[in-house]
């Protein structure tokens, strides 16, 4: 970004007060394993959107402590010389690994993992939790919205209704990654390359004696793409009348053809089939009618299913805040510790809501896709330093329903985390968010579409292996001692 802002005092202050107790008590350089996962699927769907891992990496890379932030700790007074000490020669020196964004993921499922010491491990949380969920929340209602559309353009128009600026230009990036095909916000293309899109206000067409003199105006100025909003006084009536005259008489002497209209209000099933009509009839079949006002998935579907005569789709508050389902809920968890000796020991969080208890360990995660189809069949979450599956016949189980079994052939297994830092160097390249767009629109064509439903899809099932399901159940039965 052109403004870089370190936002190393975004941590919650229970991370610095912990860390001030780990130091005191020599656990700071203890090494631990942290996974980040969440465990439902916004709006009851089959399936999320991975985002938020460049806004991580570019947040590990300037995590540092400057004067200001020591003089502030040291002014609550409840924090050692020590440990000030040790901030101001702070930086992250461990190991991320995270799956790229655009993945397709899961419930249960890692989708980062940190190994580092305890007290960097636990700073990064809060920062590492609001850009995953947060990105993903937008990434995941995106793609719903996209895929609603069959095929047809939809820009991000929300960044007014966002929840501050982060909040629109990162739901802005994050809707491009799942598929939108243009956004509406400009800080978006200047520092992400989103495709810049936008028409007019009604303030425009307001601002005119009459409405044919706006868009006649509005013609001469952007010839070229030129879209005229119709639902300022009346749609029928003046709106696209006023259009195809001022189309006709500005654009198609000049040759051009390529142009449209918006409407913002109003019945859009009917309205934009009768408009069809009328642009037919004046010989601009070749004028494109986009729709706007208050869109998500559902709305989109029932009008097409109508027979609406759209060609795009503007979403904004809906898609920029996920209101129908606002919170991801991923969450960062203690999976494992280092010994002395450098064993790994696992580590266990037992709660009495089953959803709520961990799986412990290193991990590592792997997609089984079908060879015959190339559709994803399962995910297999294994220990660390299992051999991958290698296309022989393999068992899955249900973890949670042990009795649901099934033995998969003709496989082949990829790995979902790769490499992001390694000893605090970053080690992976970023793709460009054109990259992460074609990567995410290929990745989600690898899915069943039962598994794409947005009512009541098929459950896409996370496996544990053999062995770390048997880690899990035996400290189940006997959790290390309070």
């Amino acid at each position: 970004m052109k403004h870089q802002v370190n936002y190393t005092m975004l941590c919650d202050f229970y991370e610095l007060t912990m860390a001030n107790g780990y130091l005191r008590t020599g656990l700071g350089d203890r090494i631990c394993y942290f996974d980040l996962f969440f465990r439902t699927v916004p709006d009851g769907g089959g399936f999320a959107i991975a985002a938020g891992l460049e806004s991580v990496v570019n947040y590990i890379k300037g995590l540092s402590f400057d004067e200001e932030d020591l003089e502030y700790l040291r002014g609550k007074g409840c924090f050692s010389p020590e440990f000030l000490d040790y901030l101001r020669t702070f930086r992250f020196t461990g190991d991320i690994w995270a799956v790229p964004e655009g993945t397709p993921v899961f419930p249960g499922e890692p989708l980062l993992i940190v190994r580092a010491p305890a007290i960097q491990a636990q700073f990064i949380e809060t920062f590492l939790l609001l850009s995953v969920n947060h990105q993903s929340l937008i990434a995941t209602k995106s793609n719903r919205i996209v895929r609603a559309a069959q095929g047809r353009p939809v820009a991000e128009f929300g960044s007014r209704r966002a929840q501050g600026a982060a909040g629109a230009l990162m739901g802005a990036r994050a809707s491009c990654i799942a598929g939108c095909s243009a956004t509406a916000c400009t800080m978006a293309d200047l520092y992400y390359g989103c495709a810049v899109t936008g028409t007019m206000a009604h303030s425009w067409v307001q601002m005119f004696d009459d409405e044919y003199t706006a868009f006649r105006t509005y013609c001469q100025l952007y010839p070229h793409g030129a879209t005229l909003l119709v639902d300022t006084y009346n749609v029928l009536d003046s709106g696209v009348p006023n259009a195809i005259r001022a189309f006709r008489e500005v654009l198609l002497p000049q040759g051009i053809t390529d142009c449209a209209i918006r409407i913002d209000s109003g019945d859009l099933a009917y309205l934009s089939r009768r408009a069809r009509a009328m642009l037919d009839q004046a010989g601009l079949s070749g004028c494109k009618i986009t729709v706007s006002n208050a869109l998500d998935e559902y709305l989109i579907r029932d009008l097409l299913a109508q027979g609406a005569c759209i060609d795009s789709f503007g979403v904004g508050e809906r898609l920029i805040t996920s209101k129908s389902d606002p919170v991801f809920g991923g969450v960062y968890k203690l999976a494992a510790v280092e010994g002395p000796d450098g064993v790994i020991q696992p580590r266990i969080k037992i709660s009495e809501n089953p959803a709520k208890i961990t799986t412990p360990h290193f991990k590592a995660v792997y997609r089984l896709f079908e060879k015959s189809s190339g559709k994803a069949m399962a995910d297999l979450v294994a220990l660390h330093d299992e051999l991958p599956p290698q296309g022989q016949p393999l068992e899955l189980f249900d973890p949670n329903a042990t009795w649901k079994r099934k033995t998969v052939r003709d496989y082949t297994a990829v790995p979902l985390l790769i490499p992001v830092f390694k000893n605090g160097v970053q080690v992976c390249r970023l793709p460009s968010l054109q990259e992460s767009r074609a990567y995410c629109k290929a990745q989600v064509e690898r899915l069943w579409d039962e598994v794409k439903r947005f009512e009541n899809p098929h459950t896409y099932y996370v496996d544990l292996s053999q062995k770390l399901w048997t880690v899990k159940q035996q400290m189940l039965q006997k959790p290390v001692s309070p």
